[in-house]
């Protein structure tokens, strides 16, 4: 199974933008651990809006 390349792009540019990290960091994660970031800057967003 490949992993849609849109898909690759947008979690890189997500991670990229709040955490402010390098392309080749990022793309030394493992996907896993990649997606973790994702979700994990997600939950943080949706906190610091809730709480505005």
């Amino acid at each position: 199974m490949t992993y849609a390349t849109d898909r690759l792009h947008e979690e890189i540019a997500y991670i990229a933008y709040h955490f402010h990290w390098s392309l080749e960091d990022i793309l030394d994660l493992e996907h896993r651990d990649r997606r973790r970031f994702t979700e994990q800057i997600a939950s943080l967003v949706a906190r610091a809006s809730a709480e505005g």
